[in-house]
């Protein structure tokens, strides 16, 4: 069978829906919410009502782009977790109550299992088993692939996640919000060898990135105590080298693993795989370690419904399929 599927997505700041038809996307709109801009970062509140607005409208606009009636689809699939709880409850009660009218059947999605199966949206698509490391606002981890639903954690951060010690540090820089991405593009015109930053070293395959954001906390206010121009003076540099240091952190377990499993398919996902830097940097690693690297189009790293659906689909597949007593998990494990 090649089932019809309408996918949501609502985990964080973005209202996406998707349809998938036979493995194939037709449809992928995304309704970015601005309100979190004059905060400095998302709102859960505020994010909650945002995909109250903007739910339908998406679902919507996707049912049109991809030609189809509701009446064509055969599930609908929603992601259950991880998240904000308010921003889940959002998406999966909208999914459940289609389903519930059109009687169709409903499929509940893991939102980081989603990030990796977006490497099947497109072509090149990886070959099992492969690892996968998984890099976002709030996960980072190195995932041993070894099917579409098989999927077993090899190690993640003990604290913070990646995309959090990005967007942070480009608080503490004075940038706007989304850091992240203004940090990766300020970068691209310094020097990363300029500055210093600890590499912290944690057991196995996992990470930790709280001590590098105290040390680059506590090596902005030294250096602008003796010079308050020190940041817009130095800010490319600056950039540049905070992110040499966190692709760093990243990349030394990733080799790890890979040189341990003995696995040279390597593939990363989620919001921060959209970074410039580490796109080279494990560009780079591939040439000289023999890798087959993946890296999905710049529209499947962050939060967006297409991933949802082509998990989903490998799902509806497998027969695995939940009911309407399924409830957001702003925790759901891998």
């Amino acid at each position: 069978m090649s089932p019809t599927i309408l996918a949501i997505e609502s985990s964080c700041d973005d209202t996406s829906a998707a349809v998938i038809s036979g493995g194939k996307v037709l449809a992928n709109i995304v309704a970015t919410q601005e309100v979190h801009k004059q905060y400095g970062g998302v709102v859960p509140e505020l994010a909650s009502r945002a995909h109250q607005q903007n739910i339908v409208p998406v679902v919507t606009q996707a049912l049109l782009t991809a030609k189809i009636t509701k009446n064509d689809l055969d599930a609908v699939a929603f992601t259950r977790g991880p998240g904000l709880l308010g921003a889940l409850l959002v998406g999966s009660s909208f999914a459940k109550a289609f389903a519930l009218g059109l009687q169709l059947t409903l499929i509940e999605v893991n939102h980081m299992q989603a990030h990796i199966l977006a490497h099947f949206i497109d072509e090149p698509k990886p070959q099992f088993p492969f690892l996968c490391l998984t890099v976002s606002g709030g996960h980072t981890q190195i995932v041993l692939v070894k099917d579409y639903l098989q999927m077993q954690v090899l190690g993640q951060t003990t604290d913070d996640a990646v995309g959090e010690a990005f967007d942070k540090s480009a608080k503490l820089l004075g940038l706007p919000y989304p850091g992240g991405p203004l940090l990766d593009r300020t970068a691209a015109t310094g020097n990363p060898d300029r500055f210093t930053f600890p590499i912290v070293s944690m057991p196995g395959y996992d990470y930790s990135f709280s001590g590098i954001k105290t040390s680059i906390l506590y090596f902005l206010r030294e250096n602008t105590t003796k010079n308050p121009n020190f940041i817009a003076e130095n800010l490319p540099d600056i950039c540049a080298s905070i992110q040499n240091a966190l692709i760093k952190t990243l990349l030394n377990k990733l080799i790890l693993a890979a040189k341990e499993t003995g696995i040279r398919q390597i593939a990363i996902a989620g919001g921060v795989s959209a970074n410039s830097g580490l796109r080279k940097a494990l560009t780079e690693a591939a040439t000289k370690y023999n890798w087959q690297v993946y890296i999905p189009d710049f529209q499947y790293c962050t939060d967006n419904a297409a991933m949802i659906a082509i998990a989903a689909h490998y799902k509806f597949l497998q027969g695995e399929f939940t009911d309407q007593y399924a409830s957001p998990d702003p925790r759901y494990k891998l």
